[in-house]
């Protein structure tokens, strides 16, 4: 019997749905791609401070050691389409890219536009019609008996009735509405309750890679002030949960920057009434014992000095006010009259800094969310629901999530490209 094209509708024209669509259309599925924004790409568009970091250059083992929830969910999707294959498909499609420190790899033109552009481009020379300002109100189904007697599946999906009540039909539809993170670029959560309402389970949903709220009051000391090659070790009731080296920022409610939002991963994990607290190691190249000679030698220099007026070798100027006060010296205290207690205190608190987690940021200051459509729910190997038939998902609709640096558009794209080929290329049921 010859295979007929099979009709196949994505929802949310951001990386993941653009991704999909594109492999879709080389199945030779007809597709459709529906966007309920007046453009494609809106949050591809401020992604990397506007640069867009589509993807890391690390090996692909350090792809899967980078992801925080469910990486070996990921084993086809990366496999089948890693970030080679990502930056060469990129590349073809008429923008250059360059790999910068980290492995984080951008446009040569720094502009996440020509990303966006680029991906129509290819949209476009196979024949995707892209749908815009046009959002999905519900998804169309009806019952279903599946071949496979141990499958799960009780319905199978006819398409998608849209907001004005208009109704497209379809063979497959994948979802790829994105999770709750910047809600202003139309992230506001409708594949969730598309997946709820259709069967599938969902694992709450929390701001992920986001601010950190902390109770110390001279946090908002230090605003604005951004630290390098810093220490960030997070713990959860005492136990030791993420440690990364690297830059943070102080804000006014507490901290922020790479290293911080790479540790709100984990505290996503966190209970209620569970402890997590934070040590800063101001000088993590240094052992306690090298940090006291190095003490030691500045105070020589200053031996007359007051305590206060010794330390601009050691801190930015913003910061010798809070570390003073944190030392429990006296200020006025002339630095040869500092006691060896004293100056090994001061080197444990330059060594571990402590802040106390209250909370994180919201889904608007998030790059993205924690949590989703459960992957149980999911076929790794194709990314179709295992609840309803021809029901595909990709993106930050899945509970999936991963540190900065171009790993959560790859798990995108990988997704996306998944999703796309197993939905196109589909078997006629008999």
């Amino acid at each position: 019997m010859e295979k007929k094209t099979e009709r196949v509708i994505v929802v949310g024209g951001g990386a993941a749905g653009m991704m999909a669509a594109i492999a879709a259309a080389d199945t030779a599925a007809s597709v459709t791609l529906l966007e309920q924004n007046e453009k494609l790409g809106k949050k591809l568009f401020i992604t990397g401070k506007g640069r867009c970091n589509v993807t890391n250059a690390a090996p692909i083992e350090k792809l899967f050691e980078n992801v925080c929830s469910n990486a070996k969910f990921l084993y086809s999707a990366f496999y089948g389409f890693d970030n080679n294959a990502v930056m060469d498909f990129l590349e073809g499609a008429g923008c250059p890219l360059k790999t910068e420190r980290g492995e984080r790899v951008f446009p040569v033109s720094d502009h996440s536009s020509d990303i966006i552009a680029a991906l129509v481009r290819e949209l476009k020379k196979r024949g995707v019609e892209i749908l815009l300002n046009t959002g999905v109100k519900t998804l169309l189904t009806e019952d279903y008996t599946p071949l496979d007697a141990k499958s799960k599946q009780t319905k199978r999906m006819v398409g998608v009735e849209l907001w004005d009540g208009r109704k497209q039909f379809a063979d497959a539809v994948i979802l790829c509405t994105g999770g709750l993170s910047y809600p202003s670029t139309g992230s506001t959560g409708d594949g969730h309750r598309f997946a709820e309402s259709t069967g599938h389970r969902m694992v709450a949903c929390s701001p992920s890679l986001v601010p950190l709220k902390t109770g110390e009051a001279w946090c908002r000391d230090l605003m604005g002030l951004s630290l390098r090659n810093v220490q960030l070790t997070m713990y959860r009731e005492g136990r030791k949960v993420f440690c990364g080296q690297g830059e943070m920022l102080f804000t006014h409610f507490g901290v922020s920057g790479p290293l911080v939002l790479s540790a709100s991963c984990y505290y996503g994990k966190t209970k209620p009434g569970e402890k997590v607290t934070l040590s800063i190691d101001l000088k993590p190249a240094l052992e306690e014992e090298q940090l006291d000679k190095r003490l030691l030698r500045d105070f020589e220099k200053n031996v007359n000095r007051q305590f206060k007026n010794a330390l601009d070798e050691l801190f930015p100027s913003k910061m010798i006010p809070v570390m003073v006060s944190l030392s429990g010296i006296d200020p006025e205290k002339r630095v040869h009259e500092i006691t060896r207690d004293e100056r090994k205190a001061f080197a444990s608190i330059i060594k571990n800094l402590p802040l106390t987690v209250t909370g994180t940021g919201s889904f608007a200051e998030a790059i993205v969310t924690r949590g989703g459509v459960s992957v149980k729910d999911v076929n790794p190997s194709t990314m179709e629901s295992r609840i309803v038939s021809g029901l595909f998902f990709a993106g930050e609709l899945l509970d999936l999530d991963a540190y900065t640096g171009g790993f959560n558009l790859q798990i995108a794209w990988s997704t996306g490209y998944l999703a796309g080929r197993s939905a196109g290329g589909r078997k006629n049921e008999l």
